[in-house]
């Protein structure tokens, strides 16, 4: 028999557990509809497919989505194969636990850090070096995003049977053969969610890159503009309702950054579902 004090304190924590859950998904409703209320009907054609002129007062964010794109390519470009490659050797080639450990330890500590760090960081290394420009921003991001994507990573090598590398290696495979052809294969729906994940920061970065990027709303090609200073989406998103007091466009690129937030979440939700029915059959 369970006493009156337990079963009251059962109920409490459970009517604890509803409260906390209902004012979660109200806050979280509240906040996407508030956004998208106050964004979408700011949203134009003209707002997306161009770029600003202040000679006619126009306002345009088709190079701040361009460039968030650049950033986007450049860092993914450069992190996954570091992250992946690191995770890789940290699982199956590292033989000291202790060197293991102190990365480990070392990738979460970054996790850690403030994004603002990272931006003065980025601007004594990569701006003194290569000037302000988005190769600059994306470098840092790649410091940023390098530990969730390692971390993920080894995560997903683990959940690998060793059973399948034992057989593997019964077979007269080598051991980057086996990485190849099994480990990797077996855990390509973590490392997939990991690199997604990172796209979904890249694009909610804006204080490490308000010290790398710059500010420029020019238009310019892929080459060009990773060499040239540029306002990504989050950027510009600051510097319409902080500098310019352009609330409208703000709300509009914020209702923009919520949709592109929402679909990579549901896009990492669906890959994950995809590779374990795959693996079920």
């Amino acid at each position: 028999m369970i006493s009156n004090r337990r079963r009251l304190f059962l109920w409490t924590v459970r009517g604890g557990m509803y409260l906390a859950a209902a004012l979660t998904g109200i806050l979280t409703l509240f906040l996407v509809g508030y956004v998208m209320a106050k964004g979408i009907p700011n949203i134009t054609w003209q707002l997306i497919s161009t770029k600003p002129s202040y000679l006619s007062g126009n306002i345009g964010i088709l190079p701040d989505i361009l460039n968030t794109l650049y950033v986007v390519i450049a860092s993914l470009a450069i992190v996954l194969p570091l992250g992946v490659g690191a995770a890789v050797y940290l699982t199956e080639y590292a033989s000291s636990k202790r060197l293991v450990g102190v990365i480990e330890y070392a990738a979460e500590a970054l996790s850690g850090i403030p994004s603002i760090i990272y931006g003065l960081v980025g601007m004594l290394m990569f701006s003194n070096n290569f000037g302000t420009c988005l190769l600059s921003g994306a470098l840092t991001l790649v410091i940023m995003n390098l530990p969730t994507i390692m971390r993920n990573t080894q995560e997903s090598l683990k959940t690998v049977p060793q059973a399948y590398r034992e057989g593997a290696f019964g077979l007269g495979a080598g051991k980057w053969r086996v990485v190849r052809t099994v480990v990797l294969p077996g855990c390509i729906d973590g490392v997939l969610t990991g690199c997604i994940l990172s796209v979904g920061r890249i694009l909610g970065e804006s204080a490490a890159l308000l010290f790398t990027a710059g500010f420029a709303h020019a238009l310019n090609g892929f080459w060009d503009g990773l060499s040239s200073a540029g306002a990504t989406l989050t950027v510009a998103l600051y510097v319409y309702a902080k500098e310019q007091g352009e609330f409208g466009v703000a709300f509009a690129i914020a209702a923009i950054l919520m949709v592109l937030s929402l679909l990579i979440n549901l896009a990492a939700v669906l890959v994950t579902k995809y590779f374990q029915r795959r693996n079920a059959v």
